[in-house]
């Protein structure tokens, strides 16, 4: 449910934190939601529990959340993230190393993945099935629950830290003369040196 500014939100059971699924363990929850993997990506949003209860969810940022991530709302109550099934296309290989080469050709694509030791799930897409059947791939139909992959640019958790790309800088960029466009100083040395400026001769 999309929010409206002309909505009033304070009555509804406010949800401000995500338990992780391996904190709460198997204690039993109040309530479930179910969402698809693409409703599970929140930060402020009004959603429906299984017994028809409306919760706001309301968090400092924005999160992924995963098949038994708990919502805790204000009063300590625990409401229980179902991944709910979708129409997914099951993608396996003949051996590990073709299975890494088709991630490969998915990944290099930008598309939503989960990644499992023996087979890929992909969202059912005639085109990527056809690509991967080219490239060797046996792919069928399969409707279950989704968790794709989510990358540096993802919100919170599951040990997937907040990089947000920056680790592209790393790349080599720095080494390629991009400080080399001041004046050189006495020494020689370009902006940029470590020892610009400095005589450690």
């Amino acid at each position: 449910m999309k929010l409206s500014i002309n909505s009033d939100f304070t009555s509804l059971p406010h949800a401000a934190k995500v338990l992780l699924s391996h904190v709460a363990g198997a204690r039993p929850a109040a309530d479930t939601i179910a969402l698809v993997h693409d409703e599970r990506h929140v930060r402020r949003k009004v959603l429906t529990t299984g017994s028809g209860k409306q919760v706001f969810i309301d968090l400092a940022a924005p999160v992924h959340l995963a098949d038994g991530d708990r919502l805790v709302l204000d009063d300590g109550t625990e409401v229980a993230v179902v991944a709910a099934p979708e129409e997914l296309m099951e993608v396996v290989a003949e051996n590990p190393v073709q299975l890494a080469q088709l991630a490969w050709h998915i990944g290099n694509r930008h598309l939503a993945a989960q990644i499992e030791e023996k087979r890929l799930l992909l969202l059912r897409d005639h085109v990527i099935r056809d690509m991967l059947a080219g490239l060797g791939a046996r792919v069928r139909d399969v409707v279950e629950p989704f968790q794709p992959v989510f990358g540096a640019y993802a919100g919170h958790d599951h040990g997937h830290h907040h990089h947000h790309g920056h680790d592209h800088h790393d790349h080599g960029h720095h080494d390629h003369g991009h400080h080399d466009h001041g004046e050189r100083d006495a020494f020689g040395r370009a902006p940029g040196d470590p020892h610009y400026g400095h005589n450690h001769a």
